[in-house]
This record gives C-alpha cells, structure tokens and sequence, in this order.
C-alpha cells in the first residue's frame, strides 16, 4: 500500500468512528449533559491527561470562544492545588477514553464532596469514571480502527467531534451572534474580518473621487486619475449619489460609442444606482457584496442618499480582510 493510500485509509477509519458514534449517542444522556451545561451558573471545567487532556482543552477553548465560560484544569495538577480553581456552580467534563486514569479518579472525590456536576466523554462505560458521572457520553470505538488496537487517533477525534458539537449547540441555544464572536476575536486575521467596519477603511472628504452629474468626462477622468482609485462617484448639488463611473465603463463607452467620450457629462456614462453599502457596515460585508456582483468598489451612502465615501477591494485587502 502506497503512503497516500495509507493515509487515506486512516482518514476513512477516523471517519468511520465519526458516524457510528452518531448511531450509538444515548440521546438522554446527551441532552442530560447538554442542559447541566447550559443551566451552568459557573464555568465548564474541562479535564484530562495526556493526549485525552489535549482533546479537553481544544473543547475548552471551542466552549469559551463561542460564549460559554470555561477553563481546561490539568488532572495530574489538580491533585497538587489546582482543584481551587473549582467552585460549587461548575461543571466539570471530564474526557477520558479508558474512564479508569487515576489523576482522573483522584480528583473524583473532591467533586463529588463538592456537588459539582460530573460529565464524562469516555469509551469505556463500565469504567469508575463513568459509574461516578452525572451524564455519561459513550466514545467507543472499535479496536480494529486504531493502530496497534491502542493508540489513540480514533477515539480522540470522536472525543473532539462530540466535544465541537457540544458546544455548537450551546451556541446555536445561546443565539450567539457574529457580532459576540468578534468580541472574543479582537486580534488577528479573525478580529479584522468580524469587527473591522466600512467607515475605518472607506476612502472621505479629499480622498473621495466625486463628480457633479454635469461635469465633463474629461475632468471625470482627471479626477479618478488623481485619486487613483480607478473610479469616481457622480453626485448632484446635494451631494446625493446619482452613479459611478469605473474603468469599465470608460472601456464599455469606447467600445459602444462613435463620440468623443471627453466631450460626455458624466451622467451619461455613469452606471445608475450603483451596489452601495452604509458606513456602519462590517467589511466583511462589503467584500462579501463586491464579490457577489464582481465589482472593486463601492459608494458609501447614508441613509438620505448622501455619499459619505468609497471603499475599494485593495482597502479590504491591505487590511487582511480578505
């Protein structure tokens, strides 16, 4: 078997362990630990050790990025102090794929004493782990889908999988919105596509190409020169945005017509009631609009019909937008 043959071969197996996990949820004991969840007055703690401990803080960090409060407590260091990080209205979700790791159990009696809530993701379900849980989600994957029929690859995507949906529908229950996952996501190429607005990037005042609708196309032309942004609005004497005028357009009206375009008002080569988009609009949205019509620039239009600015494809790009 070739490496790429191989490899394919363990993606089907991890996917295989995937869809007979969906076939084999205990919908009770999943909506049990769904609504200890979501009726959690503290935050989800997430434990484990070892690469089930990995699998419990990439959940944890899937859970507090979309709205709900958690924190990853590393079991072997639980049982040295950090069990304080625990209060009485947590809920403690611990992952485990034997369900029999002891600084998993050694830490069981101090939550149990305590009355927080236990939720186990584990594939053993004989296991003490899963004997001492309050709500019990079965993981178990068959041997033959692991290499050596031990080591974990299946079993720890399953545990992920469940763990992303978990949250999911929290998120979806919660009605988390775009907007409060751009508040956890300040930085990075994240925070620039969900907070970024058309108003930080939009081209205003001397910056903005604009022509009155009477202007000749020669000054027109001059003026998307100038500001070198390939294009220009065209606006009556209430600085209403009547059109603009692109690149295109010049090449559509040397194409189509036998007069000398120079000699044009630019309301005759304008494009009408052009794509527009409010200031106050995320650039997200923007970019989504332009790629839709497959333009690089809008007006930006208050709701009187006011120009306010321009934005342009290379803004959007320049800020990591796109």
């Amino acid at each position: 078997m070739s490496v790429f043959e191989k490899i394919k071969s363990e993606l089907n197996k991890e996917a295989t362990a995937i869809l007979t996990l969906i076939d084999q949820l205990d919908q009770a004991q999943v909506e049990k630990a769904f609504d200890l969840m979501k009726n959690c007055e503290g935050k989800v703690v997430l434990t484990g050790i070892g690469k089930a401990g990995i699998i419990a803080r990439k959940i944890s960090a899937t859970l507090a990025s979309t709205g709900t409060t958690s924190i990853f407590l590393h079991a072997a260091e639980g049982i040295h102090g950090d069990l304080g990080m625990l209060s009485k209205k947590d809920v403690v979700l611990a992952v485990s794929n034997s369900g029999n790791t002891a600084e998993i159990l050694a830490i069981i009696p101090f939550i149990k004493f305590t009355g927080i809530p236990l939720i186990s993701i584990t594939g053993n379900l004989d296991s003490q782990l899963a004997k001492a849980s309050d709500a019990v989600l079965c993981t178990k994957v068959d041997n033959s889908l692991e290499p050596l029929g031990m080591v974990p690859t299946a079993s720890t995507t399953v545990a992920l999988a469940l763990g992303d949906a978990l949250a999911i529908a929290l998120l979806d229950d919660k009605e988390f919105s775009l907007k409060d996952f751009a508040l956890f996501h300040p930085g990075g190429a994240i925070g620039k596509r969900l907070l970024l607005r058309v108003k930080d990037l939009m081209h205003l005042g001397d910056e903005m190409p604009r022509v009155f609708k009477d202007t000749s196309m020669q000054e027109a032309i001059l003026e998307m020169t100038g500001k070198k942004l390939g294009c220009t609005l065209v606006i009556d004497g209430d600085e209403r945005c009547l059109g603009i005028i692109t690149d295109g357009d010049l090449r559509r009206q040397l194409q189509g017509k036998g007069v000398d375009l120079i000699k044009l008002p630019a309301s005759d080569c304008m494009t009408s009631s052009p794509k527009h988009i409010a200031s106050s609009a995320l650039a997200v949205e923007a970019l989504s609009l332009m790629q839709k019509h497959s333009i690089t620039a809008l007006p930006v239009i208050n709701e009187n019909g006011k120009a306010e600015g321009i934005l342009h494809m290379h803004d959007l790009i320049r800020a990591g937008v796109v």
